[in-house]
């Protein structure tokens, strides 16, 4: 890796978008616990590990934080924020995954 590059990897930005992403599933998770449950009431797992990997991916991405290895730079990117939000909103309207 480059001076330049590990320069620019340490004094990263907020990213807003990732922030508010994380941020308003952290705030709908605690203030709407059901949006976490199937029709039958029962708990949708599934659902949940994605809301909560994009909650997470979204905070620590939207603080500034960037990994210096590669898979762990796109693991906490905003793409796989955005990623988890789109299979949660796909298994939510009932497509499955």
């Amino acid at each position: 890796m480059k001076a330049g590059q590990l320069e620019e990897l340490q004094f990263s930005r907020l990213h807003f978008s990732s922030l508010a992403a994380g941020l308003l599933l952290m705030l709908a998770a605690t203030l709407y616990p059901p949006l976490f449950q199937r029709a039958d009431g029962s708990a949708d797992h599934t659902l949940a590990s994605l809301l909560f990997a994009a909650m997470s991916t979204g905070l620590i991405r939207g603080v500034g934080y960037i990994p210096v290895q590669p898979v762990l730079r796109w693991v906490f990117s905003g793409w796989s924020c955005l990623l988890c939000l789109l299979l949660a909103a796909v298994l939510k309207m009932g497509g499955g995954i």
